[in-house]
């Protein structure tokens, strides 16, 4: 239990953190209670794809730099199971999270049978994710170009809540899944093994491991994990398009989160997204603060001096500063 107490701990945090939204709000660090709860609802549906890529490039060192692909595929899922099919919210998640894990595995068989590694596999992924963008700007079933919208319905049964609290929750609860089942995953035999093709995959193989089944079962549970969010997003903003969906932005974050925060560790994915995303944010404020204005692309300055931060003096990321500072 003991192993476990730490993430509790951090999950018990974060459920009372909107205990501290009027606060912010008196502070003027945010605009309002329905801007911090949009703020921290991205930060966890940004969490559940690092989360999910952190499986796959952080335990498993299969770096990939088109998770769009499966983010994507779980936010359209999400869209058309509803707007087309006429299929419950609560339906339509699962099925999507289903449809995300099977394009993830068949985009591991592909490559990894392939014998396709590092840069090459990276670069293999980014072309899947940029097929889909442009296959679902140019699909009907999509709405092309103009996305598909998913009507409002006010409803627990529509997954659509009258407070933006009930779903900050319902993204927290995904999130402490996740946290947890990364913690047993990391004390398990197939963890063991992801960190041994991690480390050396000739040597595992040269040892028994079957490297092929356990990159495939990775990069299957790693789309699965990262379809949850995009059906998330969908359902929290009830518009998705192209662009969104399997735009090189959802790749970026659910790559930079991990690296960022620590790759491969339990927490790494959730630190790096609060402070990627709640720094740019903060950046936001005050440069509007002081200047009277908004400065496009301040939070992607923000994200590159973060990361150029962290691989100069952290290259184990703020989980590994938050380590050594605890050994000493």
């Amino acid at each position: 239990m003991s192993a476990y107490r730490s993430i509790l701990v951090a999950i018990a945090a974060l459920a009372l953190l909107p205990l501290a939204a009027p606060l912010l709000v008196g502070a003027g660090l945010v605009a309002g209670a329905n801007t911090f709860y949009n703020l921290m609802v991205f930060i966890l549906i940004i969490t559940l794809a690092a989360q999910g890529w952190n499986i796959a490039g952080g335990y498993g060192g299969q770096f990939s730099f088109g998770h769009a692909a499966f983010f994507g595929s779980g936010a359209y899922a999400q869209a058309i199971l509803q707007t087309r099919y006429g299929v419950n919210a609560w339906i339509a998640l699962p099925l999507a999270a289903l449809l995300g894990a099977a394009v993830g595995a068949l985009i591991g068989t592909l490559a990894f049978r392939a014998r396709l590694r590092g840069s090459y596999f990276a670069l293999v992924t980014l072309a899947f994710a940029e097929v889909f963008r442009i296959l679902a700007n140019a699909t009907p079933i999509t709405g092309g170009a103009a996305g598909t919208l998913v009507p409002l319905k006010i409803g627990v049964g529509q997954m659509q809540f009258d407070g933006p609290a009930a779903f900050y929750f319902l993204a927290l609860a995904f999130v402490a899944a996740v946290l947890l089942a990364n913690r047993a995953l990391e004390r398990s035999r197939f963890g063991a093994w992801l960190v041994a093709v991690r480390e050396n995959e000739d040597a595992a193989r040269a040892l028994g491991v079957d490297t092929l089944k356990v990159k495939l079962k990775a990069i299957t549970l790693s789309a699965g994990i990262t379809a949850v969010a995009g059906a998330l997003y969908t359902q929290k903003f009830l518009y998705i398009d192209a662009n969104i969906a399997y735009g090189a932005w959802i790749s970026v974050e659910a790559l930079l989160a991990p690296i960022v925060g620590g790759i491969g560790t339990v927490f790494g994915p959730l630190i790096g997204a609060m402070a990627l995303i709640g720094l740019g944010e903060a950046a936001k404020t005050a440069i509007h603060a002081v200047f009277g204005s908004a400065v496009p692309g301040v939070d992607l300055v923000v994200y590159g001096v973060l990361l150029i931060l962290v691989i100069a003096f952290a290259p184990r990321g703020l989980m590994g500063l938050v380590r050594t500072g605890g050994g000493r």
